[in-house]
């Protein structure tokens, strides 16, 4: 157990990711990611923030969470979770990779445009070796990543607990996780 009085008396060698995870095996570290942000046009940049904070406080032991509501639930869609793309439409933070020159949103318009963006989006996170969102949301549920859906907004879709993916422990309602994110630290993305 962390002592907190000695805690500047730690010899330097301690391993800091031990560290961590005794910090959260005492204090029961939660966090919930929900995942909000999206739709067929633009969830694909917007999955992987979520997806990459989940595992980050994963490897790290931290209990985590993932609420997946409104266009959230592309991503856990089985007919849709390997369609997402990235359109380059009302990001006004669009640059080409390596250029801090902005490429003007009316481009976005233009015929191709969307599917050049996603492509060149999924060879950008590619070459850091991240998986497809498929494949990192079954690496986090067996990391011990608990997934979520959204009751109303599959009920509002009409999406089945059947159309989602495997690893979705529940359908559940705002009461439900509210509940279960009541101690948790929260992150909107």
């Amino acid at each position: 157990m962390l002592d907190f009085v000695g805690f500047t008396e730690m010899p330097i060698s301690q391993d800091p990711s031990s560290l961590l995870s005794e910090l959260n095996a005492d204090y029961g570290r939660v966090l919930v990611v929900l995942a909000v942000s999206g739709g067929k046009l633009t969830a694909l940049d917007m999955a992987y923030p979520a997806l990459i904070m989940a595992n980050g406080t994963l490897t790290e032991g931290i209990e985590t969470h993932i609420f997946f509501t409104f266009w959230g639930l592309d991503m856990i869609n089985k007919k849709t979770q390997d369609h997402l793309q990235f359109t380059m439409l009302g990001n006004t933070a669009m640059h080409m990779p390596g250029s801090a020159k902005h490429i003007p949103q009316g481009f976005g318009g233009l015929p191709g445009m969307t599917g050049y963006a996603t492509k060149m989006l999924k060879q950008q996170i590619k070459d850091q070796d991240v998986p497809e969102i498929s494949e990192f949301l079954t690496m986090l549920h067996d990391m011990g990543a608990h997934l979520w859906a959204c009751k109303m907004s599959a009920d509002m879709m009409g999406l089945e607990e059947d159309d989602m993916i495997d690893e979705i422990e529940d359908v559940i309602n705002v009461g439900a996780f509210v509940e279960m994110a009541a101690d948790a630290q929260i992150i909107f993305v």
